[in-house]
């Protein structure tokens, strides 16, 4: 894939989550939400000549755009954006925390993309 095709990727997999959670089926919508987050990562990465493969190289490279651009918020999206991979194995988000964080992550996904160049 290349870039514009992951942030494609990220913005139809956040569409996804929202038809997923109208439907009722929280832990798939949960699912998307995750690959939403990845696939954003993975376009600012390959904007970058890097690929991302692993858990930990997807939290790294959050943690380094959050540094660079001092915006914690991209940290905490990406954290959120856990919380959801979690939640697809444990459904273990609360209704009211779900809304909350579903903001918070399509927020991540958009600021990420923002920074494509």
């Amino acid at each position: 894939m290349l870039t514009d095709d992951h942030a494609a990727t990220a913005l139809a997999f956040l569409d996804a989550s929202d038809r997923e959670f109208a439907a009722g089926d929280q832990l798939q919508a949960s699912e998307k939400l995750w690959g939403a987050a990845t696939h954003a990562l993975m376009a600012i990465a390959m904007q970058g000549g890097r690929r991302l493969g692993s858990h930990n190289s997807f939290r790294d490279t959050a943690e380094q755009l959050s540094d660079e651009h001092s915006d914690a918020s991209i940290e905490y999206g990406f954290a959120h954006a856990e919380r959801f991979h979690r939640n697809f194995y444990h459904a273990d988000i609360g209704d009211y925390e779900l809304d909350v964080l579903r903001r918070r992550v399509h927020d991540f996904v958009h600021r990420v993309l923002s920074l494509l160049g």
